[in-house]
């Protein structure tokens, strides 16, 4: 990842978050004024295999849910999230995070396309099927499957990859539950990984089992990105948010501090010791990032000390 963010970053959005929630506008737009494009820009795989690969890119314009007041609240809340994971994780890692979910989303919609295709060819769907498609009068599994998949296609899972991830990153911080009960945002996730649970269980006993099976796969690939987040990035001093407080403030400082000199015209002074480089010119010495001010150590407190 390092090896990739110094060749790749200055191709990194600043922002994601805000234009993402530009793509809703526009999808918002387009489904009130124009249903029949908004139907040329969903996501469906025959379609896409048929020529129309633009529904590769605009179906991130498909708004996540109905818009509604609850749906603005919920969308300013992701963006102020997404910023916050930018923030603390870098333009490029958050761009990388973001992006990584969509490729999955669509790679694993293509991927149970297909499988659905060959399964049927092969005899081995459910006799409801064949059902399904001369109700709708539909008579290609190809067109069926596609239009079938497209309708579960969505952002909406990717957004709450975002939640989930700023629910590890700061599970501490506190929401205003109905703008009045404040709760640490880590019951939130947990309480998000419950609904995750529900969807899926609801989707096998309140439809068929082919949906059940497409809502476990659509999940499950709209936030791999947050799993791989979870199980490769358990080393995540870089993205702690106490460490890159410390770290920011420690560059402040290192910055903004003058040049000391002191009574036997030494640069360097043991905050525990006080030896200078004058008594001992063999002596390194360094500011302490974990401690507050500018405090500095020769090589045998620099480790040993309690930090201040």
């Amino acid at each position: 990842m390092s090896k990739f963010e110094k060749k790749f970053s200055r191709y990194a959005i600043p922002n994601l978050s805000l234009y993402l929630i530009i793509a809703y506008i526009i999808g918002y737009a387009i489904q009130i004024l124009s249903p029949e494009m908004y139907q040329l820009l969903m996501f469906d795989p025959y379609m896409i295999f048929h020529g129309q690969v633009w529904r590769i890119i605009t179906w991130i314009l498909m708004p996540p849910e109905t818009l509604g007041v609850f749906t603005i609240i919920m969308l300013i809340l992701y963006y102020q999230l997404g910023r916050g994971l930018e923030h603390t994780w870098g333009t490029y890692r958050y761009n990388v995070y973001m992006f990584s979910g969509l490729l999955f989303t669509v790679i694993g919609a293509l991927v149970l396309y297909v499988v659905m295709l060959v399964l049927y060819s092969a005899g081995i769907m459910p006799d409801e099927i064949t059902t399904q498609m001369l109700s709708y009068g539909i008579v290609s599994p190809g067109q069926f499957f596609g239009t079938f998949i497209g309708l579960f296609v969505s952002t909406y899972y990717i957004n709450m990859s975002i939640f989930l991830a700023y629910a590890v990153t700061y599970p501490e911080e506190q929401l205003m539950l109905y703008f009045l009960v404040p709760i640490r945002i880590k019951w939130f996730g947990y309480l998000y990984g419950a609904y995750l649970i529900y969807d899926i269980i609801k989707a096998f006993k309140t439809g068929s089992f082919i949906v059940g099976i497409t809502v476990t796969v659509l999940i499950f690939v709209s936030l791999l990105n947050f799993l791989i987040y979870v199980i490769f990035g358990r080393n995540r001093a870089r993205f702690n948010p106490k460490q890159a407080k410390r770290r920011h403030e420690y560059k402040q400082s290192v910055r903004q501090a003058k040049p000391k000199t002191y009574e036997n015209g030494a640069r360097h002074k043991c905050v525990i010791c006080g030896r200078t480089e004058i008594d001992d010119p063999n002596l390194t010495f360094r500011y302490c990032s974990k401690c507050s001010g500018n405090k500095e150590y020769c090589q045998d407190h620099l480790f040993t000390h309690e930090h201040h």
